[in-house]
């Protein structure tokens, strides 16, 4: 049987078209509900299709796990050919897709050697962990070392965006109803950090130009960027994207800021005018 280490995540990671099956990983969808209808993540509905259809709906959308069956079933398929597993997944204080996965991981306990790890991230941030831990598969690494590299960079992924409105923040439970009320009647645009893989309010502006400081502000405190990414509801750059993207080039010529479009998943969390950027420092390991 084949060593090589298999690589598992789900649908809210970022890659570009091609690069997972390039890499040779497998993702998992999350499921999408909206108005009574169902979605695969990345595979029946995008960004994009999500809010044209939330504009004909009288509700939000949400976002759902995958059944641990769907993992059990993977896991159980990838066996045949290997019996080392590494299924890493968007943070667990997001949704429950790391517990499906380890309820998943238990059918084949003392079979096969399976890790589940919770990325503490999402998105570009989640891509990063996995195209390293893909690679390191690639060259032969074991199931330990690749588990050992990708828990030493998530402290190094960071994640700050700001909203314009707190609809979905309100939606998600990240703040409460009187505070999205009192935010919306002041034009107040809070500022959010991912934290320990949890979504937590950071500070409050008043204008997008102080939140674009803020943001700018936040990626100039770092003496080692390595990776980055600007993170936007729509799939071409919006003028505050670009905004932002031709400060930073300013400061940081040799880095690229692509602009990328945020998933399905983590759309239901923040709504359809939320901005951010993803930030990899780089580690000595």
């Amino acid at each position: 049987m084949s060593k090589k280490v298999a690589i598992v995540t789900d649908s809210t990671v970022y890659f570009k078209p091609g690069e997972a099956e390039k890499l040779g990983v497998h993702i998992v969808p999350l499921n999408i509900h909206l108005g009574g209808s169902k979605f695969l993540e990345g595979a029946d509905i995008d960004t994009d299709e999500l809010f044209r259809r939330v504009n004909y709906s009288s509700g939000f959308p949400a976002s759902y796990p995958p059944d641990s069956i769907v993992f059990e079933n993977l896991y159980a398929q990838l066996h045949q050919e290997t019996d080392q597993i590494l299924s890493i997944h968007t943070s667990g204080r997001l949704n429950r897709t790391v517990e499906r996965a380890k309820m998943g991981a238990e059918a084949l306990l003392g079979r096969c050697s399976i890790a589940v790890v919770d990325s503490m991230t999402t998105s570009i941030g989640l891509g990063i962990l996995i195209k390293a831990a893909a690679q390191a598969a690639n060259d032969g690494a074991s199931l330990d070392d690749i588990v050992r590299l990708v828990r030493g960079m998530i402290p190094h992924i960071y994640l700050i965006f700001y909203v314009e409105t707190m609809d979905y923040l309100e939606r998600s439970g990240r703040i409460g109803k009187a505070q999205a009320i009192l935010g919306s009647m002041l034009n107040i645009k809070p500022i959010l950090f991912m934290e320990d893989g949890d979504i937590i309010p950071l500070e409050k502006v008043r204008t997008t130009e102080k939140a674009l400081e803020k943001l700018f502000e936040f990626v100039a405190e770092f003496d080692n960027l390595e990776q980055t990414a600007i993170i936007q509801r729509s799939k071409f750059p919006n003028k505050e994207a670009r905004q932002l993207q031709d400060r930073l080039l300013q400061s940081f010529p040799d880095l690229g800021f692509p602009i990328i479009q945020y998933g399905p998943d983590l759309a239901t969390r923040v709504g359809s005018s939320a901005l951010g950027i993803v930030v990899y420092e780089g580690a000595t390991f």
